[in-house]
């Protein structure tokens, strides 16, 4: 299997052309698919534009993005694809919005995955969509297997900060026992268990979790793309379900986070990404690491 690859298509269809059983893990960020209100509220075209021309604008995706239309991350057969295509036991990570969050999760289900847990990725900054909703302040990141219950890399994502007020127990340890002898708390010096929640810092309190706040400016790096993940929490989720030297599927690549965060984690990429506009993003973002492009 080539890797570290940038291949501009269309993820299901190209996905239909891959081997079984080639990627160690995937770490995506589908489209969120907010644009439903035309399709789901409205038959007359009266009701399509509105007064204001308000459907109409939100019927083309997020902030007006085109690739946030459509309905590619609710189908069942993109995700039984990318269940062919990963290793026995790989795990699949997979953003998505508050909003969506059932509908995708439903559709990875039903592709074949065991959905064993979710990461909730808090944030302060945000803003609401329309004057009755509450501001966005976390996005879910599915946690999703196949088959074989193989172990996550704990280790290399355990959270070394303290947490100023005293702790009960050591930090990072886990209760052992067995029958003849009585429970005892044996320490981790490696730090504390990683959890299924990041933040961006916000509190002292946050301390025993990984702190990853949104992309910077910097990170951007001037690209007009609306869902920029932050390359710390990029690298975070990478080395959680990747073994060393095995191979990341993103499917929805974007400006390349996830193959940049692939690189400087010892991991192998394989980028898919429809959106012409940003291959060259991607490249100027991957080619400082004189990396390998199609």
């Amino acid at each position: 299997m080539e890797f570290n690859k940038i291949i501009t298509a269309d993820s299901l269809e190209h996905l239909k052309t891959l081997d079984e059983n080639v990627f160690d893990s995937c770490v995506t960020d589908p489209p969120y698919h907010l644009q439903s209100i035309v399709k789901r509220f409205t038959k007359g075209p009266a009701a399509k534009h509105g007064k204001d021309g308000s459907f109409t604008r939100l019927s083309k995706g997020f902030m007006g993005q085109e690739w946030d239309g459509g309905d590619i991350a609710f189908q069942k057969e993109l995700w039984e694809q990318v269940y062919r295509t990963i290793k026995p036991g790989a795990v699949l990570l997979a953003f998505s919005a508050t909003r969506n969050y059932h509908k995708m999760a439903t559709a990875i289900e039903d592709g074949g995955f065991e959905i064993f847990d979710m990461i909730n990725w808090i944030y302060g900054s945000g803003f609401p969509k329309r004057k009755n909703l509450l501001k966005p302040a976390h996005e879910p990141i599915v946690m999703a297997r196949k088959g074989v219950n193989k172990e996550l890399n704990l280790d290399e994502c355990r959270v070394n900060g303290d947490n100023p007020k005293k702790w009960t127990k050591p930090k990072g340890g886990f209760w052992k026992t067995d029958s003849n002898t009585k429970a005892e708390y044996v320490e981790n010096t490696k730090g504390r268990w990683p959890a299924n929640i990041i933040h961006d810092g916000l509190d002292e309190e946050w301390a025993r979790y990984f702190y990853s706040a949104k992309a910077s400016k910097k990170e951007k790096d001037g690209s007009d793309h609306p869902t920029v993940k932050p390359l710390e929490l990029m690298k975070y989720l990478v080395r959680l379900v990747t073994p060393k030297d095995g191979l990341v599927l993103d499917l929805f690549a974007g400006t390349g986070t996830t193959g940049e965060a692939a690189i400087l984690e010892n991991r192998k990429y394989y980028l898919i990404e429809k959106t012409k506009k940003y291959i060259p993003v991607i490249n100027k973002r991957l080619n400082k690491y004189n990396s390998l492009f199609i």
